[in-house]
């Protein structure tokens, strides 16, 4: 497993993302509780599909910081990214430094409507 270590003052501290290939998820774990965002990749591209934040991490930060993890980790493996995922998608749109990462093709699935 891979980790992106979370460096964003304004986020979760020293709360690492982990690449759980096993279960094709990026994974984000504080207070005994886990956050993920399931991927599936297709050669140089991940497609990130659904994002789960627990309860007690909504409102925190949490989930934030697991999909710049998540980005991060997948900027550095040179990997093109699909946000099939909405909170994905959302992100994305909020933090335009990580739209190079999705194709001119891809990027409908910014699209807020």
């Amino acid at each position: 497993m891979s980790a992106a270590r979370n460096e964003d003052p304004a986020q979760p501290a020293d709360h690492a993302v982990v690449d759980n290939q096993a279960a094709r998820q990026f994974e984000l774990t504080a207070d005994g509780a886990t956050a993920f965002v399931a991927y599936e990749f297709a050669g140089q591209r991940i497609t990130f599909t659904h994002t789960d934040v627990p309860d007690q991490f909504r409102g925190k930060g949490v989930g934030s910081a697991l999909v710049r993890g998540a980005l991060d980790l997948a900027r550095e493996r040179g990997l093109e990214v699909v946000p099939v995922c909405e909170f994905v998608a959302a992100w994305v749109r909020r933090h335009p430094a990580y739209l190079d990462l999705v194709s001119e093709s891809d990027r409908h699935y910014l699209n807020s409507d």
